[in-house]
């Protein structure tokens, strides 16, 4: 039995209404996340380089340790991404974005597409990609609560990320298409191409 049991559809909280269908639902691929959205290849560099380090001073205790302790942070990151993308689930509907995240206590965000200001893609190869979301006058949304669902450095006023999903230039497409509908004269909307102007800051 699953925490997720509950659910009356897959990643949502409750049925939709009838004027309202799903689009699209996706979950983070967790080895893309890794690579893009905590770094780990540089965690691991970073502790690898203390290592060596040590060895080239002879120190080999100091280089065990610090070698063990890259070990044991490396797996806890690996396993909370893991169950990270393992319970995310993204909907995006003709209405709204709705975020399922959550590992320990789960919690669904939703985001009325009439509140989404802009949209960015940033590609991250093998058809996987991350979508920033920046909002017009919704209530802030908590940094912590959104993390790693959250543009890297933007603490101040969160933007959540649909992060690391595959197939990123149709859901883009998908997202430009169901916003267009509900703000027909928006002009900075969603970007899936692949001119789209840089993110600066964004570690997705």
């Amino acid at each position: 039995m699953s925490e997720y049991d509950h659910e009356p559809v897959r990643g949502l909280p409750e049925v939709l209404p009838q004027d309202e269908q799903i689009l699209w639902q996706g979950s983070p691929d967790w080895k893309v996340m890794a690579a893009h959205a905590l770094h780990l290849r540089l965690v691991a560099i970073y502790f690898g380089g203390i290592a060596l380090l040590g060895l080239m001073r002879g120190d080999i205790a100091t280089a065990i340790g610090v070698s063990v302790l890259g070990l044991v942070v490396t797996t806890m990151l690996l396993l909370f991404l893991w169950g990270a993308a393992r319970t995310t689930v993204y909907t995006l509907t003709n209405r709204r974005v709705v975020l399922r995240i959550g590992v320990a206590l789960n919690k669904c965000i939703n985001l009325p597409l009439a509140e989404i200001e802009s949209a960015n893609l940033k590609p991250l190869g093998g058809g996987h990609g991350s979508i920033v979301l920046a909002l017009k006058g919704l209530p802030r949304l908590g940094y912590i609560m959104l993390w790693p669902h959250a543009r890297s450095l933007r603490i101040a006023r969160p933007q959540p990320v649909l992060r690391a999903i595959p197939d990123a230039d149709r859901v883009a497409a998908l997202l430009f298409k169901a916003v267009k509908a509900v703000q027909p004269a928006a002009v900075r909307t969603a970007q899936p191409e692949r001119a789209a102007p840089p993110m600066d800051g964004v570690t997705a």
